[in-house]
């Protein structure tokens, strides 16, 4: 079953429009979820907005939106005002620019989306921009209003379509210096680095976001499976308490453990393509 659009609308540069359609690149959907209930009755509570003073529940068409401008004191904005204040929305993300597709920090990611071409009238035109950015090895940035606010997005070549980011505004990231302004200069050298570089080294991998497991939603399944078959909750034992040790022996350590570690994987490897070989003679 094909994925349902979130949005529809048009792909611009230049001249050059085409009708594309946007899907959500990540869900939330199948995380283990709750609802809220009475603990007495059993039944399903709901929400309601109560007035601070009064106490008493608001009615949705006595529910405006207020700005804060001082102390308890709130500038009204009714609804057609907030409306007639977000930008117009002519259903298009206009590409400004191509950028190396490296130039921008991840840090101003935000959501991810799928794009791809709807009806046969812009699928060429679609092909055609995706891939000259792929030969180009370019993203591109562009503009958008998007679910009631004006966005910008970056789009990048991804298979047969195109994957794209909307992007945190600049107000919206914080410094990294005011993280680290505390931090002090340490000058590394000698052995020390020599023992980080190889421990690295040995640990080397590939991202397989397959292999991450969601242990905290996997724990709240297992145990509502269990509170169904009226079986035993089994605790998780407590992690092992971390001890402070001596940095220059705890990274020999470490050395020596991911070389033997390296070693087993290599020789994993080894056994497979053994076996491979010896199935293809076989056959």
């Amino acid at each position: 079953m094909a994925p349902r659009a979130t949005w529809k609308g048009h792909l611009k540069l230049s001249e050059l429009a085409f009708p594309i359609a946007l899907y959500a690149g990540a869900t939330t959907s199948k995380r283990v979820s709750f609802n809220i209930l009475n603990r007495k009755t059993g039944n399903r509570v709901r929400r309601e907005y109560v007035d601070e003073e009064t106490g008493k529940a608001v009615d949705r068409e006595e529910q405006v939106k207020g700005y804060e401008s001082g102390d308890n004191h709130y500038i009204i904005l009714e609804p057609e005002e907030v409306a007639d204040a977000v930008p117009e929305n002519d259903k298009t993300i206009n590409i400004e620019c191509f950028i190396p597709c490296d130039e921008v920090d991840t840090v101003y990611f935000d959501r991810p989306y799928f794009i791809a071409p709807t009806g046969a009238v812009g699928t060429d035109s679609f092909a055609v921009i995706r891939e000259g950015m792929r030969r180009k090895n370019v993203a591109a940035l562009g503009h958008a209003v998007l679910f009631k606010r004006a966005r910008s997005v970056l789009l990048r070549p991804e298979g047969p379509g195109l994957v794209a980011n909307t992007l945190n505004f600049d107000y919206e990231v914080r410094s990294a210096v005011e993280a680290f302004d505390e931090l002090p200069e340490i000058n590394i050298e000698g052995e020390m680095l020599d023992l980080a570089k190889h421990i690295i080294d040995t640990k080397k991998g590939e991202f397989d976001p397959r292999a991450f497991d969601d242990r905290y939603d996997q724990a709240l399944a297992e145990l509502v499976r269990a509170k169904m078959e009226g079986r035993e909750i089994k605790l998780p034992k407590p992690p092992k308490e971390t001890k402070v040790v001596d940095l220059m022996d705890a990274l020999r350590k470490s050395a020596k453990a991911g070389g033997k570690a390296a070693q087993k994987r290599q020789a994993g490897k080894r056994k497979g393509a053994a076996a491979s070989g010896q199935r293809r003679k076989a056959g």
